[in-house]
């Protein structure tokens, strides 16, 4: 979806949608605002469920002051003003009030962007603005203050965040990205000592990003790949909904022949990613005009060396990588379905997928069929795309399972007795 392309009314309406049916803020809660070409600003309207928005709702205040529409601007339309004024290069500001976010600023903590390679550079440097009143001149001043040193990214104390962006879904993305980073923080706090990246880690995931593909076009589309392009969007869609990826982190595969296979492309919103937007990697080209993911060399070594695996999967839901960042170790044998669908989980090291990604995708056996790398993701496999995708969620439910249970007492795994017997019954 190409949303520089619709009115900022309509802009508007989609992200909040977004942001209330997530969870991320309330009826009351939240403002975004957009500044358009002619610099009018166009904003969530005061005293209107965030729920029910229409794009009748949504107010445009002129630069002389004049508002048009039928509601009042938003109480907070003052910092929204004023971060326009003080940063020029902005188009966009999202603020809200995610549960997480607010536990870091009732606590007034800024998250840790760093757990994971790409969550800082999404966010930037992150600031903190001193308390004041919701909807004073001076919260106002004191978030502009914070934005004018060149920060997109501003928690405020006792009360959420605000993200700036060149454009609305910029300004999403870092405020969804650095939510992410609370949740993670989180979970990960309840069952160990997060561990932050060093910069050498992040230099070396930087490094190995761009691997350039040779393009070809494809000669046609088969009935079965199309089917498979179907799949997989209402898959990843899914996931996005389930909160297993974010709007430009997770990447799906599927194996459709010989060594060709589709993979999600680099960087575009998965909540509306359509058939079209999918890459088609073959005999080691990418499909022409597209940028395919980052992770697509060890996609393609996990199907050269398995015949077994037509699927991958590599996410970063919050309660897998609480286990990634920690030294917490995961252990399937809680309830028959995990162990079942889940068998070993070993964790890898942060490099094995960057300087080694052949000896990596060889850990991926018939009784291997997932795994934890360190400060980075959890990457499954399967026959089809479905087992694949359950699997993943049968892992994120346990994990969360697990870290529940630290709150109730000490975990009962099954005795090798019990394993035994499931192995048995289902002829591993």
């Amino acid at each position: 979806m190409k949303f520089g392309l619709l009115p900022p009314a309509d802009q508007i309406v989609l992200f909040m949608e977004r942001i209330y049916g997530y969870g991320m803020t309330t009826t009351s809660g939240g403002n975004l605002s957009i500044r358009d070409d002619n610099g009018d600003i166009w904003i969530t309207p005061a005293g209107v469920d965030k729920g029910a928005l229409t794009r009748q709702d949504i107010v445009c205040v002129k630069p002389d002051g004049q508002v048009v529409g039928a509601h009042r601007p938003s109480s907070e339309f003052p910092f929204h003003q004023r971060i326009y004024r003080d940063r020029p290069d902005l188009r966009a500001v999202v603020h809200a009030h995610p549960p997480a976010l607010v536990a870091f600023s009732i606590v007034r903590r800024i998250p840790e962007t760093r757990l994971l390679p790409d969550e800082h550079e999404i966010c930037g440097e992150v600031g903190m603005a001193a308390y004041a009143v919701p909807g004073s001149a001076e919260l106002g001043e004191r978030i502009s203050e914070v934005f004018a040193r060149g920060i997109d990214t501003v928690m405020l104390e006792n009360h959420g965040v605000v993200a700036g962006g060149g454009d609305l879904f910029e300004a999403f993305q870092r405020f969804e990205t650095l939510e992410f980073c609370a949740r993670l923080e989180i979970e990960a706090s309840r069952i160990g000592t997060p561990v932050r990246l060093a910069a050498d880690d992040i230099a070396k995931a930087r490094a190995c990003r761009e691997l350039p593909l040779e393009p070809f076009t494809p000669a046609g589309y088969p009935t079965r790949e199309r089917e498979a392009r179907e799949m997989m969007c209402r898959l990843i869609r899914r996931s996005y909904d389930q909160r297993l990826f974010t709007s430009t982190q997770g990447t799906y595969s599927e194996r459709i022949g010989g060594d060709a296979f589709l993979i999600t492309p680099h960087g575009m919103d998965r909540k509306y990613l359509e058939p079209q937007d999918l890459v088609r990697i073959e005999g080691g080209r990418a499909e022409a005009g597209k940028k395919p993911s980052r992770s697509h060399l060890l996609h393609r070594h996990i199907y050269e060396a398995h015949p077994h695996v037509n699927s991958v999967l590599i996410a970063h839901p919050p309660s897998i990588m609480a286990f990634a960042v920690t030294d917490a170790d995961f252990d399937s044998r809680t309830i028959p379905e995990s162990y079942l669908l889940l068998r070993r989980m070993p964790k890898l090291a942060f490099h094995a997928v960057y300087d080694d990604p052949e000896t990596a995708a060889a850990v991926f056996t018939k009784d291997t069929p997932i795994a934890i790398v360190r400060n980075n993701c959890v990457i499954v496999t399967g026959d089809s795309l479905l087992s694949a995708f359950d699997r993943l969620e049968v892992a994120e439910y346990s994990a969360r399972s697990m870290i529940a249970a630290q709150s109730l007492g000490a975990i009962v795994h099954m005795d090798e007795e019990r394993i035994g017997e499931l192995e048995k019954a289902f002829g591993l």
